[in-house]
């Protein structure tokens, strides 16, 4: 299986297989890639819909210039955990903060989120966030007030009176029903709309049309979350072979 970065030639055939509508894991044996290779070369550069191979193919190389004029000045990047390698860990993080750009979110709180997602504690201080992100103590404040506000992240204390920023396992739960709520009060909203502008109506019907899909929707995203709550909190188990079994603590 051949190593190193990606060639042009490769990204052309990427943007080829996906104009053609082919899955990542097809386009990844067409070229004898990892398909975690492809996926990653895709989200970082655009996603499935705006990928160029000629931008990711420049954006690459400005990525790489700028990591060998910064790496003389910056600190020596600490070893990784659980012999984890650096490079991957730091491109995987890339790509799931673009994917959480592609869903909304904001590029700083998403890089603060997959920070602590990606740490195995859960939960770091403003130092240590401010460390890994070479970013602006402000820039961790602010994007730790809108996760905050969003219901994905919590303060605690530390045993040295330290601030901490942490991510629970139930935080998907809370976001998935905060979610919830927030599509109940769209229904009521729409609902109301059907009695101002009168039953019957064009404008009314379609208002509880609306009200009647959205009101499903929640209903389906509620059950679903009290039924799939337990999967947050399954732990993997080492069996007599070494291999990780997935096994739940609740």
């Amino acid at each position: 299986m051949p190593g190193g970065r990606l060639t042009q030639q490769e990204r052309q055939q990427i943007a080829l297989g996906l104009a053609d509508g082919l899955a990542y894991a097809e386009i990844a044996r067409r070229l004898d890639r990892p398909t975690s290779t492809i996926t990653r070369e895709v989200m970082r550069n655009g996603g499935p819909t705006a990928y160029r191979a000629d931008l990711a193919h420049r954006a690459t190389e400005h990525r790489a210039h700028r990591r060998r004029q910064a790496a003389p000045r910056g600190p020596k990047t600490p070893p990784q955990a659980h012999g984890r390698d650096a490079e991957a860990v730091r491109e995987y993080e890339e790509m799931f903060t673009t994917v959480l750009m592609q869903s909304g979110l904001p590029k700083m709180m998403s890089r603060v989120l997959v920070c602590l997602y990606t740490t195995d504690a859960g939960s770091l201080t403003a130092s240590e966030l401010v460390q890994h992100l070479q970013v602006s103590p402000a820039s961790i404040s602010k994007a730790i007030a809108f996760l905050e506000g969003q219901d994905l992240v919590r303060r605690e204390r530390d045993e040295r009176r330290r601030e901490r920023y942490v991510v629970d396992d139930d935080v998907w739960y809370q976001s998935m029903m905060a979610s919830a709520r927030s599509t109940t009060q769209l229904v009521e909203t729409a609902r109301q709309g059907v009695g101002v502008l009168g039953p019957g109506t064009p404008a009314a019907a379609r208002l509880e049309n609306i009200a009647r899909f959205l009101d499903f929707v929640s209903e389906s995203i509620t059950r679903a979350a009290e039924q799939a709550r337990d999967v947050l909190y399954t732990k993997a188990e080492t069996t007599s072979g070494g291999t990780a079994e997935p096994g739940s603590d609740r």
